[in-house]
């Protein structure tokens, strides 16, 4: 995608919006608010359900359900969720900072429209695996960049996104084609641009093993 991708920087950066994760945030951040206002009038009522995707709603002329999905929270706690938009916006800024605003914008287009086919095929879509590819991306930059753990264990974000891999691989492999479907569309944008990257990284874990396995058969 290199030199598409320089094309198409050429004529469309004047275009591209800046900071866009601090938009996406405070969305974010906005929907969680004024779902928590809705709830505390009508405990019956809920805004979350009127933004997901649903194939079906959108067939009936809820067209807005095909974009308003990305700028849903993650479902959990008050706390929690302060800290993992707190984190998003740590990572969609540095990866901007890195790329420059256009390939980041890409990069992220890239991922909502594999969501959105994901969901036009399975009926819905969420969009966990569209931050997942954040996660993934800011691990591949800055692999050594440190997390703590609930909040006091100092861990690499390269190993939690090594799990963060096996996890995917089983859901991949345990779950329906509906979640298999999610999973491939949804990270599209992490294959399309980091191929190169993820194949220089299994050629060099290969000919690690390849090397401990005939220094183990020499002794």
């Amino acid at each position: 995608m290199g030199k598409r991708l320089r094309k198409l920087e050429y004529k469309l950066t004047p275009y591209a919006i800046k900071n866009l994760m601090t938009i996406m945030i405070g969305a974010m951040a906005i929907v969680f608010v004024a779902d928590f206002a809705v709830m505390m009038t009508n405990p019956a009522l809920s805004l979350v359900d009127w933004l997901m995707f649903d194939r079906d709603a959108i067939m009936a002329g809820q067209v807005w359900r095909l974009f308003t999905f990305i700028f849903l929270p993650p479902n959990s706690s008050p706390i929690f969720i302060i800290f993992a938009l707190y984190l998003y916006w740590i990572m969609g800024s540095a990866l901007e900072h890195e790329w420059g605003a256009f390939h980041f914008n890409m990069f992220y287009l890239a991922g909502i429209i594999g969501a959105m086919i994901s969901g036009l095929i399975t009926g819905y879509a969420t969009n966990d695996y569209l931050n997942m590819s954040l996660f993934l991306a800011f691990a591949l930059f800055y692999p050594n960049f440190q997390l703590y753990l609930f909040f006091f264990i100092p861990i690499k974000i390269k190993w939690l996104a090594w799990l963060d891999m096996l996890l995917i691989g089983i859901s991949f492999l345990l779950s329906g084609w509906g979640e298999r479907i999610a999973i491939i569309f949804s990270l599209i944008n992490v294959v399309l641009f980091f191929w190169r990257d993820m194949a220089a990284e299994c050629r060099r874990i290969g000919m690690n093993i390849k090397y401990r396995w005939n220094r183990w058969r020499r002794m």
